[in-house]
């Protein structure tokens, strides 16, 4: 993921993600020396739009708020979703208006 983040600040971009995904990986400690690392690469969104991603999830018939939020800033931003969380986030993207060839593997496929 560092590599990653060092290719999209050489090509001036961001990499974007959700407080509640930083929720999700942070357990603290020195076993989070990568995600540490990566913390001032990334723009952080909060959720802040239950409405919407309740909304979502319905649409979708899903229940997982961390991805309808992810989805929604794939919708408002207009970029790519990087996740191995695919079967999840295709449903929600296609009921927020996104192809769901906004997907991105990861890790990367070699």
């Amino acid at each position: 993921m560092h590599a990653l983040a060092v290719r999209t600040r050489a090509r001036g971009e961001v990499l974007r993600t959700s407080h509640a995904v930083l929720g999700q990986v942070w357990r603290g400690g020195g076993q989070q020396a990568n995600v540490a690392r990566l913390l001032p690469s990334l723009s952080l969104h909060a959720l802040d739009d239950g409405r919407s991603i309740g909304r979502l999830l319905a649409i979708a018939g899903t229940s997982d708020v961390v991805d309808a939020h992810l989805a929604l800033l794939a919708a408002q931003t207009g970029e790519h979703i990087v996740s191995a969380d695919h079967d999840d986030l295709r449903p929600l993207l296609i009921a927020a208006g996104v192809s769901p060839d906004a997907l991105r593997p990861w890790p990367p496929r070699r």
